[in-house]
């Protein structure tokens, strides 16, 4: 079989794309938002930050958050019919 070759974010040149509009610096509210255990929130990737990014394939999924970690929030969402979590950044969640 083949090997794929690179990393996760190879082909996304334009889902990790901001438009004119949203470059820029990211506000420190954005950075330091908290959830509770049980919130609705969205993956939405925030580019110009790559720490915590989860995989481009649970793009804008909502999900249910579950609990803290470190910095960074388990999520759990749906992927087809199985339940999986993904850590996240706060930077890269939005409240539903």
């Amino acid at each position: 079989m083949v090997k794929k070759l690179g990393t996760f974010r190879s082909k996304t040149r334009n889902k990790l794309k901001k438009s004119f509009r949203q470059k820029g610096k990211i506000g420190l509210s954005k950075y330091f938002q908290a959830f509770k255990p049980g919130e609705k929130v969205a993956l939405v990737a925030e580019p110009g930050v790559q720490k915590g990014m989860y995989h481009p394939r649970f793009r804008n999924r909502p999900g249910i958050v579950e609990s803290k970690e470190g910095t960074c929030y388990k999520v759990k969402i749906k992927d087809r019919d199985k339940n999986k979590t993904v850590i996240v950044h706060p930077v890269h969640l939005k409240r539903l």
